[in-house]
C-alpha cells in the first residue's frame, strides 16, 4: 500500500443561526447553542469533539506530511476540504473541531492550511444547515503517504487502495 489511512465519522446538526462567514477557520461544536456571533460555526451537537477521535487517528496526523481530507455531506450534497496534519497538534478538545486555512494550532484545531473556511463552503449547504433538523455528517480521512521511489506509479494503484468518498455510514 502506497499510504496508511485513518477514518473518523462525525456527526453533527444545524442551527437557524449558522451563517458560515468565517474567512480563515470553521468549526463543529459539541454545544447545543449558538449565537448569531459565531460565524465559524457549521455544526452544533456533534456526537464527537476532537479528545474522542481515536489515538490511531491522531497519531497519523501529528505528523507534516500527513494530508487529511474532510468530506462534509448532507443528503446528494457533498463538500470536500483538504489539509494538513502537524506534529504540534494535540487533539484535546472536549468541545470542538476546528479547521483553519492558517498554521495557528490550539488544542481545537483539527487540520492547518486547510483549502477551505467557512465563507468558501457551498451557500446551498449553508442554507440546509439552518434547519434543527438537518443532520450534517463529516468524514475526516487522515492520509500519510509513504515515500514513493517511482513518479511513475499508476493512479489506479493510488485509487484502489483509496476508500471510497462516497461511503458514509
Amino acid at each position: 500500500m502506497l499510504f496508511d489511512v485513518a477514518v473518523e465519522i462525525v456527526n453533527a446538526f444545524g442551527h437557524p443561526n449558522i451563517t458560515a462567514k468565517h474567512p480563515t477557520t470553521l468549526e463543529i461544536t459539541k454545544d447545543k447553542w449558538l449565537s448569531r456571533r459565531g460565524d465559524c460555526i457549521i455544526g452544533v451537537n456533534a456526537d464527537k469533539s476532537l479528545a474522542d477521535f481515536s489515538a490511531e487517528f491522531k497519531n497519523m496526523v501529528r505528523n507534516k506530511d500527513t494530508i487529511v481530507i474532510v468530506i462534509l455531506n448532507i443528503g446528494n450534497i457533498k463538500e470536500i476540504i483538504v489539509g494538513h496534519g502537524d506534529p504540534r497538534l494535540t487533539y484535546s478538545s472536549p468541545r470542538k473541531i476546528i479547521i483553519r486555512r492558517s498554521s495557528y494550532i490550539d488544542e481545537s484545531t483539527a487540520l492547518i492550511r486547510s483549502s477551505k473556511a467557512a465563507r468558501d463552503l457551498d451557500r446551498m449547504l449553508v442554507s440546509k444547515l439552518r434547519s434543527e433538523d438537518i443532520r450534517l455528517r463529516i468524514m475526516f480521512i487522515a492520509l500519510k503517504l509513504h515515500k514513493i521511489n517511482s513518479i511513475d506509479v499508476p493512479i489506479r494503484r493510488i485509487v484502489k487502495d483509496f476508500p471510497n468518498p462516497h461511503y458514509i455510514p
